[in-house]
């Protein structure tokens, strides 16, 4: 019997992750719940936020747009400290979701590189 241990130090992510603090929605079958986005990369992010998830449920993420608006993807999550958050993939992006996702963590990129 192989235990994974989370506090082994070794980075899983197959992309770099860019550190943010974005209040964010999220939904799944429980409903619509705030959040804080941690950090992004190409593949995934991570979402500060209580409430019952399961790792390999599916999740809308809503992220904000300048105009007030939201952009929606769906994500899979792949890791979920109870309490404390989740790490999510983004799955099934259109051509558009995937340029969204790559501006956006050029852009996190840029403005942490200014700090």
């Amino acid at each position: 019997m192989t235990i994974n241990d989370r506090r082994s130090g070794q980075d899983r992510r197959e992309n770099e992750r860019i550190a943010v603090n974005i209040d964010i929605e999220w939904e799944n079958a429980a409903g619509r719940k705030k959040g804080t986005l941690s950090d992004i990369g190409l593949g995934g992010c991570f979402v500060l936020s209580s409430g019952e998830i399961l790792d390999g449920e599916t999740v809308k993420l809503f992220l904000p747009l300048s105009d007030g608006m939201k952009a929606q993807f769906m994500c899979e999550v792949v890791n979920h400290v109870f309490e404390i958050g989740f790490a999510a993939r983004f799955i099934q992006l259109s051509e558009a979701q995937w340029q969204f996702i790559e501006n956006f963590v050029e852009s996190s990129k840029s403005e942490n590189e200014k700090k």
